[in-house]
């Protein structure tokens, strides 16, 4: 591994111990607080998303008429990241077979989030402003989300905004990828037994996550970072704070779930 991701990486470990030992995980004790949890989380599996699409957009040709842009290398790791985040197989049987129904991660959370009953008003608010002409920031300000959500995206699109490739990259691959430890993904295991016509989707969309994103599309993601960074030492130290900053902003939005879950809890 370059020495440089490792020097990162070891950079990230106190924030990143915060999100992955969260006390949040260990507070769900009910579908009620899953439920609290995806309502918060959903933002984080839509501007994962946007991350994406905005490396795309930057480091390879979406437009007509078609050119090359920049690296072979860097195009197929963008496009082989999108090809899995975009269009998976949308169920156990599906990957078995190898073959079946396909859909985003994004649309498989929201098919999970139906399934447990938990709301989708807020993500489809925020959509139908955006389609009607509001810019993603406005759009935040006009909808009835959770408090650390609206944070969350803020820093997210003023990421995308910075138009730097190397900066959305490390925040894509360091504050994205595999931060749902194995704590949670027990518990929600556990809560699936007791309530398998509710969370069975939500736990196909982790094993798959944990499966693809925290194996195959994290190596792939840091390899993009070590070819976007190179040997320019100024891109290797704003991909280090961004990265320290998207954690942060990451436990910010699990103290939201947090908070909330300990609000209904007492209520």
């Amino acid at each position: 591994m370059n020495p440089k991701i490792e020097h990162i990486q070891s950079g990230l470990n106190h924030v990143r111990s915060q999100v992955v030992n969260h006390p949040s995980y260990q507070a769900i004790q009910s579908i009620e607080d899953i439920r609290s949890f995806m309502e918060h989380h959903i933002y984080a599996v839509w501007d994962f998303m946007s991350l994406l699409k905005a490396l795309q957009n930057q480091l390879t040709c979406t437009q007509v008429p078609w050119f090359p842009v920049g690296s072979a290398e860097v195009r197929y790791l963008i496009n082989e990241i999108v090809c899995g985040e975009e269009s998976d197989l949308a169920s156990e049987e599906d990957v078995r077979n190898g073959d079946g129904i396909r859909k985003s991660h994004f649309e498989l959370y929201l098919e999970a989030m139906e399934q447990t009953g938990a709301s989708r008003a807020g993500i489809e608010a925020l959509f139908r402003e955006i389609q009607q002409g509001k810019t993603v920031e406005q759009a935040i300000e006009t909808v009835n989300i959770p408090e650390a959500a609206k944070r969350f995206l803020r820093f997210t699109f003023g990421v995308i905004a910075t138009n730097k490739p190397h900066i959305i990259a490390a925040v894509f691959t360091f504050g994205r990828e595999d931060l749902i430890p194995n704590m949670f993904h027990n518990i929600v295991s556990d809560l699936n037994v007791k309530f398998p016509t509710q969370l069975a989707t939500f736990k196909f969309y982790l094993d798959r996550h944990i499966e693809v994103d925290g194996d195959h599309h994290s190596h792939l993601a840091l390899q993009m970072v070590s070819e976007l960074c190179g040997n320019d030492p100024v891109k290797w130290e704003e991909a280090e704070r961004y990265s320290i900053q998207s954690l942060e902003m990451r436990k910010q939005l699990w103290d939201g779930v947090l908070e909330t879950i300990n609000k209904h809890q007492t209520a």
